[in-house]
């Protein structure tokens, strides 16, 4: 195979900042776990492009995929040093972008091709150009550039699912542009720890897992806890919000700080490891994903392998993933919510006991199918390079 670099530059500056993985960092670590023995490391620092030497990419992924107590140290070390030594990439390398970063900036297709290099970007989603109602202000703007790099000068792209495959295609029809070799690689959860057999609390309780954001709908979910309060009191069950704070959530934020009614029966966690989540997950009544968009849906899958329920919303790309085994919603029906929210919280409840049967039918998507179609992609890169 030709030789591979890969863009760990949004890893790095997050790691730096002490930033808990999201879903798309576990999907970019993921993919610098399978390529670390035959790929080099390429940053982008103070203005440059950086390529790594084996032995210092060895050493950046292995701290990446493991931080020691002297990440921050390392890392910072290992990128001045190479800062002043100049490496830069090779003409005709195959550059690995999984995270969109850099690329709403011109310059980083400008580098792509001052270089000579053959980019396969991972596309995630489409949301804030098909919904920039859920997005930070001026983000729709950032990720046209991207979507524009990608088309005009991406050699491949993988997508997580149909559903973003589609959203690609009808996009690039409505900009006269050409989709690149495109395929469809979905991702299996990610590896975590074996839950604690006790409980974390005794009362039933649900999960909600991811970034709080406008597009992952925790109004709706405060708005129904609220009145299932109101209305049966302490006996209500409890709600699990497992996920960092992000943007443009003021009155979740506002509910979770200052309403009294909540208090106690909601609760936050804003920092959780991989072992605090899997025992939440794993002893929870059932997962809550009441999104209005998303690109791919990890906490679904990883939700249904462990054989929890899940009330999510009625997506095209949960349907994709799952079928018929969880129970769907609209976003925006409380009621509905309501309703199954209290049927789950009993546990020899009819609709749990059925969704439970239905389980033991996923199957779950692994990393070694991931890794087969995407490993025909680059072998689908290679061969047009060599014509």
């Amino acid at each position: 195979m030709d030789e591979m670099a890969i863009d760990i530059t949004r890893l790095l500056v997050r790691g730096l900042k002490g930033r808990l993985p999201t879903g798309v960092d576990r999907v970019s670590l993921e993919h610098v776990r399978y390529f670390q023995s035959r790929a080099s490391a390429m940053v982008r620092f103070a203005g440059r492009w950086l390529m790594l030497p084996e032995g210092e990419s060895r050493r950046l992924f292995d701290e990446l995929l493991d931080p020691g107590q002297n990440f921050k140290w390392t890392v910072r070390w290992l990128l001045v040093k190479v800062y002043v030594l100049g490496s830069q990439p090779k003409r005709g390398m195959v550059l690995l972008n999984t995270g969109h970063s850099g690329l709403e900036h011109p310059s980083y297709a400008e580098n792509v091709r001052r270089f000579g290099l053959r980019p396969v970007y991972f596309l995630h989603d489409l949301i804030p150009l098909t919904h920039p109602e859920y997005c930070r202000d001026g983000e729709a703007m950032k990720h046209r550039q991207r979507m524009a790099g990608m088309l005009s000068g991406g050699c491949g792209i993988i997508a997580n699912s149909n559903a973003t495959r589609l959203s690609l295609e009808h996009y690039a029809q409505s900009t006269g542009d050409t989709v690149p070799l495109c395929v469809v690689a979905p991702l299996a959860p990610a590896c975590l720890p074996v839950p604690a057999r006790n409980r974390p609390m005794i009362e039933h309780y649900f999960v909600v897992l991811g970034t709080i954001e406008p597009r992952k709908n925790h109004l709706l979910l405060l708005q129904v806890w609220r009145q299932l309060i109101e209305e049966l009191g302490l006996a209500a069950p409890r709600l699990v919000i497992i996920g960092q704070r992000g943007w443009e959530c003021e009155q979740v934020v506002d509910l979770l700080d200052r309403c009294e009614v909540l208090r106690g029966v909601v609760l936050e966690k804003n920092r959780c490891s991989d072992a605090e989540m899997a025992t939440w997950l794993f002893h929870a009544q059932a997962l809550l994903f009441p999104s209005f968009i998303e690109g791919y849906g990890m906490p679904l899958v990883e939700a249904l392998q462990m054989g929890v329920p899940v009330l999510a919303s009625d997506l095209p790309v949960f349907r994709e993933i799952a079928g018929d085994i969880p129970e769907y919603l609209h976003p925006i029906d409380g009621v509905g919510w309501r309703r199954l929210i209290l049927e789950y919280a009993k546990c020899d409840g009819s609709a749990r006991r059925a969704q439970c049967v239905r389980l033991c039918g996923f199957l779950s998507p692994t990393w070694e199918q991931h890794f087969v179609v995407v490993e025909t992609l680059l072998a689908q890169v290679s061969e047009r390079h060599l014509l």
